[in-house]
């Protein structure tokens, strides 16, 4: 392209200065640590919703199970003649 928008491979930023490794990694920390904390956030709270969700369950397994109990079980009474 010949308006000056492509970039030419020389290995410079914009300001004309060279680019290191170091500039490099730097910025891909940047942008590693902010998304980092984002999903440290987001894993926290999946871990709460799964737990709270996991508790439910189990207390209505619970509950549904020992109302079919109660139903279903045959009451015996011994009665002494």
């Amino acid at each position: 392209m010949a308006d000056g928008n492509r970039d030419t491979g020389t290995g410079s930023s914009a300001d004309g200065q060279r680019i290191t490794p170091s500039d490099i990694s730097d910025r891909v920390r940047q942008l590693v640590g902010g998304a980092g904390d984002a999903a440290e956030q987001v894993s926290s709270a999946a871990v709460a919703v799964a737990a709270a969700v996991g508790t439910g369950l189990v207390l209505a397994a619970f509950l549904f199970g020992r109302r079919r109990g109660r139903r279903r079980s045959t009451l015996v009474e011994v009665v002494r003649v």
